[in-house]
């Protein structure tokens, strides 16, 4: 199994009912904003519906801890630390929780009160199109291990 990084890329005006609450399950509600999801099939049926809203791809390690460190929320808007991981759960830093999680030792749900939602920022340099699939030059779809560069542009 692998950990996914899924990314709303567009916004919700005009869209379906359907696709909204798909979205919703994601817990996406908003343009630039990042989940990490294991690869089971329902999670992959889900994403191949709302493909033309969202891209998604292949988190590493290292763009995953960056992202938690940075973007990582609790309750009330405070960041995430070191110590806070520390003294709420059995990992002793964000990088051994990092570990864990990777190896589907850890679930996002351990870390107490934290979001499961990462709001990034639009990326730099932009989007080249949001309208075009990743395979036609554009950046909605399916983009594998490239959803790294992405991210590290948004976070």
């Amino acid at each position: 199994m692998k950990r996914l990084a899924v990314i709303q890329i567009r916004g919700l005006i005009n869209t379906p009912k359907e696709i909204k609450d798909t979205l919703k399950m994601l817990h996406l509600t908003r343009a630039n904003h990042c989940v990490v999801i294991d690869d089971r099939p329902t999670y992959i049926g889900m994403l191949k519906k709302i493909t033309p809203w969202v891209t998604w791809g292949e988190i590493d390690r290292d763009t995953f801890e960056a992202m938690l460190r940075k973007r990582g929320r609790l309750v009330g808007d405070k960041k995430l630390t070191d110590d806070y991981v520390k003294e709420n759960t059995k990992f002793g830093s964000i990088s051994e929780f990092v570990d864990a999680f990777m190896n589907f030792e850890a679930e996002l749900e351990d870390i107490p009160n934290l979001k499961p939602v990462f709001r990034l920022t639009p990326p730099s340099g932009g989007y080249k199109s949001i309208k075009k699939h990743w395979k036609e030059g554009g950046d909605r779809g399916y983009r594998g291990e490239k959803i790294n560069e992405l991210i590290k542009r948004m976070i």
